[in-house]
């Protein structure tokens, strides 16, 4: 996966940002693999040198193999604090959304029900053979 960092001009985009970036958003995206190509992150300052609370935001997009992009933005005081809210947020809204494209409606397909009732009587009829 690859993690493209990008800051506004009121945000320090040091060496030290990116690789913090880069290991919170692949330990918080590493159970989906190879589907997540690459994420994109946006940090900024939305006021600016005023200050004030919740003004810093980090925008999270996430590229997908044969799926639309999917974004998320949080806010907080600090710019860490924005950063791992956004990677929580992207994790929660890419696991719902895989979930529904892979998992419709939380069936189970027909041939995973075969399947599995397949192992159910296999096992049956190997208890009773004992």
């Amino acid at each position: 996966m690859q993690v493209q960092v990008h800051t506004d001009n009121h945000v320090n985009g040091s060496a030290g940002l990116t690789s913090h970036v880069e290991d919170v958003v692949s330990a918080a995206l590493s159970r989906f693999g190879n589907r997540v190509t690459r994420v994109e992150v946006h940090i900024g300052d939305e006021n600016g040198h005023k200050g004030g609370n919740h003004d810093k935001r980090c925008a999270m997009e996430a590229r997908l193999s044969h799926l639309q992009p999917i974004a998320v933005t949080a806010t907080a005081p600090s710019v860490d604090a924005a950063i791992h809210a956004a990677a929580e947020k992207l994790l929660r809204t890419l696991s719902k959304s895989l979930d529904k494209k892979y998992d419709a409606k939380g069936r189970t397909s027909t041939a995973e029900f075969a399947a599995v009732q397949q192992v159910e009587e296999d096992v049956e009829e190997f208890a009773l053979e004992d």
